[in-house]
């Protein structure tokens, strides 16, 4: 009988002790676990595979993208957690792989019964999936935007059906801090592919980008001109889509000087039309006169093929409440191998790729659930344009409108540092070896103050800078986007450009792991909070600047 007493009384002091120390950490108890379980020792090494020589820099499609797919899926699996669909955690995905034929792609302006040819590359880039040849008149449709929350529709009044859409990059008044379009930010209308689609929906045959002729920044062709290989990236490797893709219209992104001709007849320079519709906040669209415009989209190479999303799910406590899903993503493609050297994409984005197996593990390791499920979801070709997780968007495992919040990686492992990816168009601090971006917080200040509650556990130095960026269009550039189109809080977790982005130098050795582990162990408690508390974050379309 006193030996039992000692034994119990042992166990409470023990019990007192441990307690004692997690509250130490300020971590609720219930996920201590998972929270501890998170290490910079695990991130090393599954980074290390993934980034290695064998998997050939990950191209999507390509042989080391297929041993990627394989070993998240491994890892899901060895974490416990549920397959999505049957007994596989993969969500298959039609693709199709495409290479241009520069001789043959083509612009011709007929104007006054003569023909004007436009070379490609030197006049305009764009591929398209498949062989087509469109002729129609030109109308100019402004900034291409129709954004009812904003009051603002470049569509109003004008008949683009059966025409080629002339638009201007971007949004109205992106140098005015107090636009309503984000002040000197953009918003989820700036995107080309929202441009496309909005001109398909009033019936246009084929779509015109031009850069905003006042622009205070590079234009897209200039920006990507900063990045070493890109020209060559672009017309010598294949392009994809999706087999199944919305996109049906082609769009191609043209010179300043073909904007300038194209607009001739409106009697007015680009320039004046721009300020025109900044001034007033009112569309400038119009027909163009005697021009019409040949779009020809030739292929050199076309093939059909297969590949996947790799997704898993831990289901929620509550029994009302696991019907709703928390998302965390990121993508495991990279640039594959170009000239015997080899795209490793160790920060871009073996780290977010990494992040998610550790998270799986995590909350899989941890006594407790919350009580919606967690998703994992890791992207099949996110650089080749979000493909994977637009697909999803298309094709949710789970329904949408019970997606709570989004959390992606992507590049969440270095310090951000000054490149010619950012020169002249972002202030870099001195020392980001302690820092993270959020990217999206104004569509979403709940969101924003829930990561900065957990923060207090974890002392990460958080910066929002990129939300006040039009130049890099860098809120569209990841999986996140696909989410905030359709009104889902979805923010990118991001450290940063830096000289190796989209280099054969972004290596394992360059990765500042303990940064990551902290970065993980905050989404690990901001994940949980979104997963477990009774209200969620709320999306706004007019978003808070």
């Amino acid at each position: 009988m006193r030996t039992i007493k000692r034994a119990t009384v042992f166990m409470i002091v023990l019990s007192i002790s441990i307690t004692a120390g997690l509250s130490q950490t300020g971590v609720d108890p219930r996920m201590i676990r998972g929270f501890e379980a998170i290490q910079k020792s695990h991130l090393r090494a599954d980074l290390t595979f993934l980034a290695s020589d064998e998997l050939e820099g990950r191209m999507s499609l390509q042989r080391g993208s297929e041993v990627a797919i394989q070993f998240i899926a491994a890892e899901f699996a060895r974490a416990g957690l549920k397959p999505i669909s049957g007994d596989s955690y993969l969500q298959q995905i039609g693709m199709i792989e495409y290479r241009p034929e520069p001789r043959e792609m083509r612009i011709t302006l007929s104007r006054h019964g003569q023909d004007e040819r436009f070379e490609y590359v030197r006049d305009f880039i764009g591929t398209f999936p498949y062989d087509l040849t469109v002729k129609a008149p030109v109308v100019f449709a402004g900034y291409g935007i129709t954004a009812p929350e904003f009051g603002y529709d470049d569509y109003a009044g004008l008949d683009a059906k059966g025409k080629i859409a002339l638009v201007f990059d971007h949004e109205p008044q992106e140098n005015d801090p107090k636009s309503i379009f984000n002040g000197i930010g953009n918003t989820r209308h700036a995107n080309s592919r929202v441009k496309i689609l909005n001109a398909q929906r009033h019936g246009a045959v084929g779509v015109l980008v031009a850069s905003e002729p006042n622009r205070k920044h590079p234009s897209n062709q200039e920006r990507l001109a900063r990045i070493p290989g890109i020209i060559d990236r672009i017309t010598r490797f294949p392009s994809q889509a999706l087999a199944d893709g919305e996109v049906t219209t082609p769009q191609f992104s043209i010179s300043d000087a073909l904007a300038a001709k194209l607009l001739g007849p409106s009697g007015k320079k680009p320039s004046e039309i721009q300020h025109s519709i900044d001034s007033a906040l009112k569309p400038a669209s119009m027909p163009l006169a005697d021009t019409v415009v040949e779009m020809r989209s030739v292929n050199a190479e076309h093939r059909r093929a297969v590949t996947a999303n790799v997704i898993g799910l831990i289901e929620g406590s509550d029994q009302a409440l696991k019907n709703e899903t928390v998302i965390f993503s990121g993508h495991y493609d990279h640039d594959g191998v170009r000239d015997g050297k080899i795209y490793h994409g160790a920060d871009d984005n073996g780290s977010g790729t990494v992040g998610v197996i550790e998270l799986a593990r995590a909350f899989a390791a941890n006594s407790s659930r919350p009580r919606r499920t967690l998703l994992f979801a890791v992207f099949a070709a996110e650089e080749r344009g979000l493909l994977g997780s637009y697909y999803y968007a298309a094709h949710p495992l789970r329904p949408l409108e019970t997606t709570r919040a989004v959390i992606n990686f992507d590049m969440i492992g270095r310090n951000e540092a000054p490149s010619a990816q950012t020169d002249g168009l972002m202030n870099i601090a001195a020392d980001t070896s302690n820092e993270l971006n959020l990217i999206g917080v104004v569509n979403s200040p709940e969101y924003r103050g829930a990561v900065e509650r957990a923060n207090k556990q974890v002392g990460l130095s958080l910066n929002y800078k990129w939300d006040d960026d039009a130049a890099l269009n860098v809120f569209q550039r990841s999986d996140q986007f696909p989410f905030a189109l359709h009104d889902i809080p979805a923010i990118w977790w991001f450290t940063g450009f830096h000289p190796d982005y989209h280099q054969p130098t972004d290596t394992v050795e360059r990765i500042n792991f303990v940064k990551m582990e902290k970065i993980l162990r905050l989404a690990y408690l901001t994940g949980w909070a979104f997963a477990d508390e009774a209200t969620t974050p709320h999306f706004l379309a007019r978003p808070v600047n």
